[in-house]
């Protein structure tokens, strides 16, 4: 296949790290060495990988597929710092849980997170957090999912997506504003450009290929009324009134939709991912992710002064160690 056709595709790449466990295979690289690390993964070659933090979110993003048969709407890709030798076993794991997973990208210890633009990469996952730094750090939207695996409920089709909206699918400049100048500046700043769009953040682009995928969808339910839409989109934003107005007109400027938004002023987030359940969420802190990665796939986007380096508490938990061969 080309690499022209991706473009007409939501594709998206995946380390080994976000998409399997690699806890033990990790735990062997960092104390005996990169040699010994390919001695077991070769020697458990065909012991399948157990399912990572972004593995039910991968799922149900391929499982849309089946909405165009002929012309796939989803590619996800794998980008990987294995070689191709270790490589295998990611390999036949993905064909063991039955994923339509067919290209790879592997490069022994280096990242490939530079091939993103080459193959249409609206987002790219990972556990490595250096390559996730480097990738936004390059304007490519990356994100390292944090906290341990939760059970993949097979029987729940559903594909639920939650986003934080400052320095994720905004920029930061309103956040920004706020640390420097505080609250009740940042009130009376949202408020009176409620009518100026945001520029746009890291993941608004992927947004936009999920809201494609929603219309395909809404077409399919037009043909057969007894079609149950699985894709659902949901903002969850610590702003509140009057702040809220300005990032729904920033999305309906930008072309994108949400299907519901919460305002939530400084509430827990993790209390509403209880309850809303999404399969994934991104957040640019990881102060809320913290929380929310208990019950919830989490998605740290480190972008913005937030996550400047020299900053503290811009790092966060791992699901795995930041040495891990993704």
């Amino acid at each position: 296949m080309a690499a022209y056709e991706l473009q007409n595709r939501l594709v998206v790449g995946i380390a080994s790290s976000a998409l399997f466990d690699l806890t033990e295979a990790d735990a062997v690289f960092r104390d005996q060495g990169q040699q010994a690390y390919r001695s077991y993964q070769e020697q458990h070659v065909d012991d399948t990988l157990h399912k990572g933090v972004a593995f039910p979110f991968i799922r149900r993003l391929l499982s849309l597929n089946d909405l165009s048969p002929e012309d796939p709407l989803v590619e996800v890709i794998i980008l990987s710092r294995n070689d191709p030798d270790t490589g295998l076993r990611v390999m036949r794991s993905i064909e063991a849980h039955e994923l339509p997973i067919s290209r790879a990208v592997f490069m022994q210890g280096r990242s490939p997170y530079r091939f993103m633009p080459a193959l249409n990469m609206s987002l790219f996952l990972s556990a490595h957090e250096d390559d996730v730094r480097e990738a936004v750090a390059l304007g490519l939207p990356a994100g390292r999912v944090l906290g341990p695996a939760v059970p993949d409920e097979e029987d729940d089709q559903d594909l639920r997506i939650a986003f934080d909206f400052d320095g994720v699918l905004a920029d930061d400049a309103s956040e920004q504003l706020y640390q420097a100048q505080g609250i009740e500046d940042f009130r009376f700043h949202e408020a009176a450009n409620a009518a100026t769009p945001h520029d746009p953040g890291p993941l608004r682009d992927f947004l936009a290929g999920v809201n494609r995928l929603q219309q395909r969808e809404q077409e399919r339910r037009a043909e057969d009324a007894d079609y149950k839409i699985r894709v659902h989109v949901s903002l969850v934003t610590a702003r509140s009134a009057p702040t809220h107005e300005r990032p729904v007109r920033s999305l309906k400027n930008w072309g994108v939709a949400v299907n519901d938004a919460f305002f939530l002023g400084g509430i827990d987030k993790s209390t509403i991912m209880e309850v809303l359940r999404p399969h994934i969420f991104f957040d640019d802190q990881v102060g809320h992710l913290n929380g929310t990665a208990r019950s919830t796939p989490s998605v740290h986007i480190p972008f913005g002064k937030l996550n400047e380096p020299d900053r503290p508490g811009h790092g966060g938990q791992c699901s795995q160690s930041e040495n891990s061969r993704s």
